[in-house]
């Protein structure tokens, strides 16, 4: 969150749209979803709340806006590069994007109407699947395949809330404490996974999913 000091020289900067939503998505991001109010808002920016009204309709105004500025950090991919390596490279970026900002996924499944980031996005997706010489039919497939991987992966992965490596590690290694690895020997062996070093190679299971979903469908494709 912003500083008083930062605040009062936020407030010499007229107050704009793009300003009000960057204050939103930075107090979402520090203090959760739940905790943007108008009048929360208008405090961190150092006005009234009635203010944001000359820059926004209401607070749904805000959320569809908010959820339009994360999805215009995906990178999207190349109309001219493999259709493979456009996707993976698109994939991990809305993942990374969405990580950093842990109340996106929801909010952006939250039936709200789409956006001209979010249909620029899909379109992408979409075309560089055709492209890369699926049919209609199977590009419907492929485009919720990796849609679900990317929504669902992020999802589980905030609900589980397991805070940094250090943190899962310390959680690791009570649960082994206290789990008879006797009665549970896969879980135990499991949890182990969880405790052993990463080689810096390592993308994680956001990745190996992904590729797993992409190989599949490029066998498919032949």
């Amino acid at each position: 969150m912003a500083s008083r000091a930062e605040r009062a020289s936020d407030a010499r900067v007229p107050l704009s749209r793009d300003r009000v939503l960057e204050a939103a998505i930075e107090l979402a991001d520090a203090a959760g979803i739940e905790s943007l109010t108008m009048r929360r808002l208008a405090q961190e920016l150092g006005v009234e709340a009635m203010t944001l009204y000359y820059h926004v309709a209401n607070k749904d105004d805000i959320l569809d806006g908010m959820v339009e500025r994360v999805i215009s950090q995906y990178e999207l991919p190349s109309p001219d590069g493999d259709w493979k390596a456009e996707l993976r490279k698109t994939a991990i970026s809305a993942y990374e994007v969405l990580s950093r900002h842990p109340w996106a996924a929801s909010l952006s499944l939250s039936g709200r109407g789409p956006g001209t980031a979010r249909l620029r996005y899909s379109d992408a997706i979409l075309g560089t699947l055709r492209r890369g010489g699926f049919s209609a039919d199977m590009t419907d497939h492929a485009y919720h395949a990796l849609e679900s991987h990317i929504m669902g992966f992020t999802l589980w992965e905030v609900g589980m809330n397991l805070g940094s490596p250090e943190d899962l590690a310390r959680l690791a290694t009570a649960f082994m404490a206290q789990l008879p690895a006797d009665e549970f020997p896969y879980m135990a062996e499991h949890v182990q996974q969880h405790l052993r070093p990463r080689r810096p190679e390592e993308e994680g299971e956001f990745a190996f999913g992904l590729d797993l979903i992409l190989d599949g469908l490029e066998r498919l494709r032949h």
